[in-house]
C-alpha cells in the first residue's frame, strides 16, 4: 500500500470506529460484535504503528496516553463555574419561584434534570477538537485532566464541526461497573472502594491513564457556551446530542411547578432502578435569556436549584461513645454503633458532633439511634427512638482530661468546642504534620498516616519544616524502609518544596481555614507577606471570610512560635509560587459595591476582576466605598449609596473602568 492508500485507510477506520463507539456508549444500540470492533481497532493501530505521523487526533488509539507525573496543571475557566443551592422540601422550591417572579414579573417555564451523583466536568474543544478537560476546582480554577477525560468513550475527541465550544457535564460510574471494580478489589486482598461518586472522583484524578480506561468512565453533559445558537435548556440539550455528547435522556420541560412537582414524585420512587446514582434533581429556567436577566448571588445562580432527595436513613444501637482528638485538640464524640448498611456502605461509627449536641438529642450509651450520611458522605446521628430506649441507658458526660495526653480539657468561651489544653498533645501534633502533607496542602506522596507517626515517634519530625531537612541515612534504619523506598521519599518531599500561596497557607492548619478561605486569601493580598501583616479588618473585607475566621487568622500570625515556623519553613527551602497571573494594580485602593442584576457577567465574576486588578469589593455600603455599581433592579444598597453621596455608576461605565 502507498502512503496514500494507508492515509485513507486510517481515516475510515477512525471515522468507522468512533461511529462505532457513538452508537455502543451514547445511544447503547451497537451494530457489531466487540469481536468486530476490536479486529478494526487492531487493524487501525497496527497502521498507525507503521506511520505514526498519520495518526489523527481523534483516533480511537489516542484515548489512552501516557502517565503523566507531578502536580496537575491549573486550568483557569471561562467562567466562574458556580454551585447550586440546595432545596431539601418542595416548599423551598416555591420559594425559588417567587424570588423568580419578583425580578421577571413572570413564572418560566423549567427544565427538570436528574442530578447525577458524579464528579462535574469541563471539557473545551478549539476548532472541534478536544484541548482540555479540566474538574471544577474551586469553580474559577480547575485541575488538568485532559488525560484521563480522553479514556471517557461517550466524550467525543472531535466534533463533527469545527466549533470552539466549552461543554460542562458529569462523570461517572455505573452501577454495575462499581459492583465489578470492588469484586476485582476484594480478588486481589485490596479495600473496596467505599460509592461511586468518590471512585469516579478518584479515577478522573489518576496519574496513570490506562487505570481510568479499565475503569469505564462515563459522562452526561448539560451545558454549552461559544459556538451555539440555543435559545432554551431543551434546544441545549438537543444540541449536545446532535454534537456526538452522552446526555442524560431522564430530563423532562415542565410549563409549571405543579409538573415539576410530578417529575420529582416520580423520580423519588424510582431511584433504585437507575443504572447510575442520582440524589436529586436540577431544576432550571429553561429560557436562556431570562437566565441573563436573573444573574446571581454570590455563590449560585439565581435561574437554578437543586432538590435533593432525603437521605437513607437505618436504626441501629449505640455500643459505647468514644472521643475523638482533632489537629486543633478539638474533642469530637463519635457514636460506635452495631454495623448497619447505608447508602451503599457498612457504617459502625457517627459522629455526635459536640457535647451541647449530645444533650439535645438526648444521646445514650444503649440507645437505638436513626442514623443518616450526612451529604451522603459523612455518617451522623439524627434522633433517638425513645420506645427501645433499655434500663441502665447511659449518659454521656465530656472527659475532664485528655485521652491522649491526660491533658487538662476546656470548653471554648462563646462555643460548644471542647479542646485540649496541652499544645503538646500527642495526638494533636501528628493529625497536625498529617494534615500539613494532605493533598490540598502539600500534597506528599509517600507520607500517610503510618510513616508520618513512625517520624514523629523516632524524633526525626516535630514540625513540619522538619520533613524537608530528612536524609536517606535518617530513614533507611526505620522499620519497613529499605535504601530504595527511603531515597524516594525523600525525593518526594524535596520535590514538593515548591507550592502555591493557597496551599501553603491552609498547609499552616489555621484555625476555621479551609481550603477555599485559603484561596480567597491568596486572591485577595496575593503575597504571604500581606497575609502576615493584614489586620483584623484588612482580613474581615475579604469576600467569604467573617469576624470570626479574621480573627482566626491574625492570630496566628501574630502568634511568635507560628511566625517561627512560617520562617523555618522558608529556610529549608520552601517556596511559594508567584501567581501565574499577573495582578494590574488598575484599582489599588479603590473598593466597589454591586446592586441588581448584570448583564454581562455574574456578580461573583465582577468582584473577582476587581481583585484582580488590585481593588476590593465590599457587600456592604459606607462612605468609605468608592464606587456603587447599579444593574437592573437595583436594592437598598442603591438608595443608601444616593442618601450618602457615594458614587454610583452604570455596569456599562464598570465595563468601561475594568476594560
Amino acid at each position: 500500500m502507498t502512503k496514500t492508500e494507508v492515509k485513507k485507510e486510517i481515516a475510515k477506520l477512525v471515522a468507522e470506529l468512533n461511529r462505532h463507539s457513538y452508537l455502543y456508549y451514547v445511544l447503547d444500540k451497537p451494530e457489531i460484535s466487540d469481536a468486530e470492533y476490536d479486529r478494526l481497532y487492531h487493524r487501525l493501530k497496527s497502521l498507525e504503528a507503521q506511520f505514526p505521523d498519520l495518526i489523527q487526533p481523534d483516533s480511537p488509539t489516542q484515548r489512552v496516553g501516557d502517565k503523566v507525573s507531578g502536580d496537575f496543571a491549573e486550568v483557569i475557566h471561562s467562567k466562574r463555574r458556580m454551585s447550586l443551592d440546595d432545596a431539601f422540601s418542595f416548599a423551598e422550591i416555591a420559594e425559588f419561584e417567587e424570588r423568580i417572579v419578583k425580578l421577571i414579573n413572570k413564572r418560566p417555564d423549567y427544565v427538570c434534570e436528574l442530578k447525577i451523583d458524579g464528579l462535574q466536568i469541563v471539557l473545551t474543544y478549539k476548532q472541534g477538537l478536544l484541548v482540555t478537560g479540566a474538574t471544577r476546582g474551586d469553580g474559577r480554577i480547575g485541575e488538568d485532566v485532559t488525560h484521563t477525560v480522553k479514556t471517557v468513550r461517550d466524550i467525543p475527541l472531535q466534533l463533527a464541526k469545527p466549533l470552539d465550544i466549552v461543554v460542562s457535564g458529569e462523570i461517572y460510574i455505573s452501577k454495575e461497573d462499581f459492583i465489578e471494580i470492588n469484586k476485582q478489589q476484594a480478588k486481589s486482598n485490596k479495600p473496596v472502594y467505599a460509592n461511586p461518586r468518590n471512585l469516579a472522583a478518584g479515577t478522573v484524578r489518576q496519574l496513570d491513564p490506562q487505570v481510568a480506561s479499565n475503569r469505564r468512565l462515563r459522562s452526561f453533559v448539560y451545558d454549552i457556551e461559544g459556538d451555539t445558537s440555543a435559545k432554551t435548556q431543551v434546544d441545549m440539550l438537543e444540541e449536545l446530542k446532535k454534537l456526538g455528547f452522552a446526555v442524560n435522556p431522564d430530563n423532562r420541560l415542565c410549563a409549571n411547578l405543579g409538573e415539576v412537582k410530578d417529575f420529582i414524585e416520580s423520580w423519588a420512587k424510582k431511584l433504585d432502578n437507575l443504572p447510575y446514582q442520582a440524589d436529586g434533581v436540577v431544576v432550571k429556567v429553561n429560557n436562556l435569556s431570562l437566565r441573563g436577566k436573573l444573574g446571581a448571588t454570590a455563590k449560585s445562580p439565581r435561574w437554578a436549584i437543586a432538590y435533593k432527595f432525603p437521605a437513607e436513613r437505618k436504626e441501629t444501637k449505640v455500643l459505647d461513645i468514644e472521643v475523638q482528638v482533632g489537629r486543633q485538640g478539638t474533642l469530637t464524640p463519635v457514636a460506635i454503633m452495631e454495623p448497619v448498611s447505608l447508602a451503599g456502605t457498612m457504617v459502625s461509627r457517627a459522629t455526635l458532633h459536640n457535647e451541647d449536641e449530645i444533650k439535645k438529642k438526648d444521646v445514650r450509651i444503649g440507645d437505638t439511634v436513626v442514623v443518616q450520611k450526612a451529604g451522603e458522605i459523612i455518617p451522623e446521628v439524627v434522633s433517638v427512638v425513645k420506645d427501645k430506649r433499655p434500663k441502665g441507658a447511659r449518659p454521656f458526660h465530656m472527659p475532664k482530661k485528655c485521652p491522649i495526653c491526660g491533658g487538662e480539657i476546656k470548653r471554648v468561651p462563646g462555643e460548644a468546642a471542647h479542646r485540649c489544653t496541652n499544645k503538646n498533645c500527642y495526638v494533636v501534633q501528628i493529625k497536625r504534620l498529617e494534615h500539613f502533607v494532605s493533598r490540598d496542602a502539600f500534597d506528599i506522596e509517600g507520607l500517610g498516616t503510618k510513616i508520618v507517626e513512625q517520624l514523629y515517634k523516632e524524633g526525626l519530625v516535630r514540625d513540619p519544616a522538619d520533613f524537608f531537612t530528612l536524609e536517606e541515612g535518617d530513614i533507611e534504619p526505620l522499620e519497613r524502609f529499605a535504601e530504595k523506598s527511603a531515597e524516594n521519599l525523600v525525593k518526594s518531599i524535596q520535590n514538593s518544596k515548591e507550592v502555591s500561596l493557597d496551599r501553603f497557607i491552609y498547609a499552616l492548619g489555621i484555625l476555621h481555614v479551609g481550603a477555599q478561605t485559603a484561596r480567597d486569601l491568596a486572591n485577595a493580598f496575593g503575597s504571604l507577606n500581606e497575609i502576615q501583616a493584614a489586620w483584623r479588618d484588612d482580613l474581615w473585607e475579604v469576600d467569604g471570610i467573617g469576624e470570626k475566621v479574621a480573627e482566626s487568622i491574625y492570630n496566628f500570625f501574630q502568634d511568635e512560635q507560628n511566625r517561627a515556623l512560617v520562617e523555618k519553613l522558608l529556610k529549608v527551602g520552601v517556596r511559594i509560587k508567584k501567581p501565574q497571573l499577573v495582578r494590574p494594580r488598575k484599582l489599588a485602593n479603590k473598593t466597589f459595591v454591586f446592586t441588581g442584576v448584570l448583564k454581562s457577567m455574574s456578580r461573583t465574576d465582577a468582584e473577582d476582576k476587581v481583585r484582580q486588578l488590585g481593588g476590593r469589593a465590599s457587600s456592604s455600603v459606607s462612605k468609605e466605598i468608592d464606587y456603587v455599581v447599579a444593574g437592573e433592579n437595583p436594592g437598598s444598597k442603591y438608595s443608601k449609596a444616593k442618601s450618602l453621596g457615594v458614587k454610583v455608576i452604570s455596569e456599562k461605565e464598570f465595563r468601561e473602568i475594568i476594560d
